[in-house]
């Protein structure tokens, strides 16, 4: 039953992405097919595990006890986690060897903590998990190959949508959800700097990709261009918490006319490092996602016996 729910899920998001790449969906299609292909997973959790307790880290247990119940909450938690998993490569992309190579990154985490963990009790769940990232590391690494810089095969979103599901597929039936979050690092922090343009408080353009440069040959920040008494007070807050932050590059004239660069990832590496070569900004991006994938087994081992016995 875990096996069937868990190849549904992954073949509806499958299809989702497919049909984003033909049709063009809408944002708010993207939020609510992922939460209805995340039904089966949610549904056999209930019959299987229906396990909603969480452990309280010890600074906390005076007041909360030793667990506590989260009932639906901690379904309602399960489904954003496969909304979120399933856009969250999506939005990071847009660059040759990008989408397949953080993915690889994180499902390669994935298998080292499986290993790890096979010598628990939870061995049987980790087990399930290593059962869906051997075949997906094997055949990303060649899909790798031909999706690097200069690009023979460009995987679009279906592609991001299936890696998303997979992790989260694993994720909720390994009983890991929490710590599958740590490997998403960069993507959370992408998502959360991407704020202000996803809900429309920064103008926000359908392609947010950065700007290739001919001459140079290089890539550097994408722009979008409005008039400042367009946007909200809160927008206005936002950008200058930004600007008081150094996070983002701001350029206004006397007409009140904004230039500013996009909100992603890839934008604000770039404007720390300038315009860099495609292969060179891919790399450092994946040494992020490496670097925080090193930073998550840090903090899921050594730190968390700090809060939780080992």
């Amino acid at each position: 039953m875990e096996f069937l729910a868990a190849l549904l899920s992954i073949c509806c998001m499958l299809l989702l992405g497919f049909a984003d790449d033909v049709l063009d969906l809408r944002w708010r299609h993207k939020l609510l097919l992922p939460t209805i292909a995340s039904l089966p997973l949610l549904m056999v959790y209930y019959i299987n595990f229906n396990s909603t307790l969480i452990i309280v880290p010890k600074p906390l247990r005076s007041w909360f006890g030793f667990s506590v119940d989260l009932w639906i909450f901690y379904y309602l938690y399960m489904g954003m986690l496969a909304v979120f998993c399933t856009n969250a490569i999506n939005i990071l992309a847009g660059i040759n060897g990008l989408e397949v190579g953080q993915s690889l990154v994180i499902s390669i985490s994935i298998l080292l903590f499986n290993i790890i963990e096979l010598t628990g009790d939870l061995w049987k769940a980790h087990q399930f998990s290593l059962y869906f990232m051997l075949p997906y590391i094997a055949t990303t690494l060649g899909l790798l190959k031909f999706n690097w810089y200069p690009a023979e095969i460009f995987v679009g979103d279906t592609f991001c949508y299936l890696s998303g599901m997979t992790f989260a597929v694993v994720g909720i039936i390994g009983h890991f959800s929490k710590t599958m979050l740590l490997f998403f690092i960069p993507q959370i922090i992408n998502f959360l700097y991407s704020v202000p343009q996803l809900f429309h408080f920064i103008p926000c353009p359908r392609h947010r990709l950065p700007k290739y440069n001919k001459k140079t040959d290089k890539l550097q920040i994408s722009t979008v261009v409005f008039n400042k008494k367009d946007i909200g007070s809160l927008g206005k807050f936002i950008a200058w918490i930004f600007k008081k932050l150094n996070i983002i590059k701001w350029q206004e004239d006397d007409h009140g006319t904004v230039t500013c660069n996009n909100f992603t990832l890839i934008n604000f590496v770039l404007i720390k490092t300038g315009p860099v070569k495609e292969p060179t900004l891919t790399l450092i991006l994946l040494l992020i996602q490496i670097v925080s994938s090193s930073l998550a087994f840090l903090i899921r081992y050594p730190l968390a016996s700090i809060f939780y016995e080992v």
